[in-house]
């Protein structure tokens, strides 16, 4: 049997630390340990795939928690069909030891740990929403107090209207008011629409 650690994050700008820290307790060597950074819009994660690939029945996967194994209800209760039933190996999960196969193989047992695993799939999926609900929330919330959104906008310099008097006469070309302005062109253009500035034929 070996054993082998997933590790999910949602994005690359996430750190993988406080499963990674679970991982080496358990004395899992790096070379068993798989690890995802990037979302999708489906369950088509590179080190995922390679994990199936390498596991053969009465291994045995080490999660932190259950919704490493997917993002959804449904998909985490795919994923632990796919291993469990379809692959033929052990999950344990760290944060949870109820959810674990190797333990109360009995039918009871396997009872209990269906029943957990739907419970705690659904919170998981219910979190997961409140979470997205609470942050747009916030944007909305931020956005009607009048806070900006997105990239710092670029303050325009204080002889910005001159300049652009001068480029409206055609007395400056687009590239040198860019160079002066320090401005990107297409921001550029946005800027002098909102001044109603147009260049003179």
């Amino acid at each position: 049997m070996n054993t082998y650690g997933y590790i999910r994050v949602s994005s690359a700008e996430q750190h993988e630390d406080r499963q990674s820290l679970a991982m080496a307790e358990l004395e899992i060597p790096p070379s068993h340990i798989f690890t995802d950074k990037q979302s999708g819009k489906d369950f088509d994660r590179p080190a995922y795939r390679s994990l199936l690939k390498k596991v053969i029945p009465g291994d045995l996967i080490y999660i932190k928690s259950i919704d490493r194994l997917g993002r959804n209800y449904n998909e985490i209760q795919d994923q632990w069909r796919v291993l469990t039933k379809e692959r033929g190996v052990d999950i344990a999960v760290i944060d949870m030891p109820l959810l674990d196969t190797r333990l109360n193989q009995d039918l009871l047992g396997t009872f209990i740990a269906d029943l957990a695993l739907q419970i705690l799939s659904f919170v998981a999926h219910s979190e997961r929403d409140a979470i997205r609900a609470r942050q747009a929330e916030g944007i909305a919330a931020a956005r009607a107090r009048g806070v900006h959104m997105g990239r710092p906008i670029k303050r325009l310099p204080e002889n910005f209207m001159e300049l652009a008097k001068l480029w409206e006469c055609r007395k400056l070309t687009t590239a040198e008011l860019t160079r002066q302005t320090g401005l990107a062109e297409t921001t550029l253009y946005r800027r002098l629409r909102d001044h109603h500035i147009v260049r003179k034929k």
